[in-house]
């Protein structure tokens, strides 16, 4: 299904990305050395219900999942870089954690992703996280009535190859609207002027992401995380955006 927007549910997308938005901040801000995870989805919950939103995982339960995920947030440290179930880990200096979050307020869904070092930081995450980011904004850019879903592959992988990183083609960006996972897919990587034609009121997450030395995922034993096949680290950037008349509006800055 691909949803258009009305104008009005598209002024409530704002309302949604903006708490999509606060929420990650105010998590990175808390994520330390010793945070544990389940701490960080605890907090998440609290700050959903407080918003009077809902949260979209609590009972997602895809065919690649297993069973309903059961919490707000996933947390993903290190080799993990998507899906990440949160878990009783407690946070160490140097570990990379990637917090991806989504909400519906007032019928209209959210969805964003950040990733940061907790503590010291090695020249080579930081350089990853970089990568996503700069790729994220290259699809953004190119994201405008008229374009095409390829377009956007195709931006967002020239950024992730040029910067000599694998891409895995399993997972990458998606509609949203009334609910979290919609057409069309959006590869990170692709082939301009191919694909679904974008027009305004169109809502979409675009969630570049990488892993260092490996375009192969392994299946966790929680039946959720996501981790690199190698065991190396990986990174993850996600905005919602809106296709509007003068092109593309991020819903999810901060």
């Amino acid at each position: 299904m691909i949803e258009i927007l009305s104008p009005a549910e598209l002024l409530r997308a704002k309302d949604t990305g903006a708490l999509v938005a606060q929420i990650l901040q105010t998590l990175k801000g808390r994520s330390t050395v010793g945070t544990n995870l389940l701490d960080i989805d605890r907090w998440a919950r609290q700050m959903i219900a407080d918003a009077g939103a809902l949260s979209c995982y609590v009972d997602y339960a895809p065919s690649f999942g297993s069973g309903p995920f059961g919490h707000h947030i996933c947390t993903s440290v290190n080799d993990a870089v998507l899906h990440g179930l949160p878990h009783d880990y407690t946070l160490a200096d140097g570990d990379l954690l990637s917090l991806d979050l989504a909400v519906s307020l007032k019928g209209v869904v959210a969805d964003s992703a950040i990733s940061f070092v907790v503590g010291s930081a090695s020249p080579q995450d930081e350089a990853m996280i970089d990568a996503t980011e700069r790729a994220l904004r290259a699809g953004i850019a190119v994201a405008m009535p008229g374009a095409r879903v390829g377009d956007l592959s195709h931006a967002i992988g020239e950024v992730l190859t040029a910067a000599g990183y694998p891409i895995n083609g399993d997972f990458g960006g998606h509609g949203v609207g009334s609910t979290m996972h919609q057409d069309p897919h959006i590869a990170n990587d692709g082939r301009a002027g191919r694909g679904y034609t974008l027009r305004p009121g169109l809502l979409l997450a675009l969630e570049p992401w990488v892993m260092a030395d490996t375009d192969e995922l392994v299946t966790d034993a929680d039946g959720w995380t996501l981790r690199s096949a190698t065991g190396c680290r990986t990174a993850h950037s996600e905005h919602t955006i809106a296709i509007t008349d003068d092109g593309a509006e991020v819903m999810t800055l901060p």
